[in-house]
């Protein structure tokens, strides 16, 4: 069983999908971020791997990373202000 605690998936659930605990933590949270349903911080942990490797698997399912205007204009404050 995987468990955490508020969830349980049976091996035989995941027997039948194909995949590994591992696998469907990655689908669940790459699905998530997909409809903006968690932030990128979020559906990292969830998928438990590093946040590069997150954007990779994001990448290769063809999902575009999610910017905001005022996103962008954050990362200009903190460049000019490592300036």
């Amino acid at each position: 069983m995987v468990a955490t605690s508020d969830f349980i998936i049976s091996k035989e659930v995941l027997n039948s999908a194909h995949l590994s605990a591992e696998e469907l933590s990655i689908e669940i949270a790459t699905h998530l971020y997909a409809t903006e349903r968690l932030t990128m911080g979020q559906a990292t942990r969830l998928a438990g791997i590093d946040r590069l490797s997150f954007q990779h698997e994001l990448a290769r399912r063809n999902i575009y990373l999610h910017i905001t205007i005022d996103d962008v204009m954050k990362d200009v404050e903190t460049l000019r202000n490592l300036c």
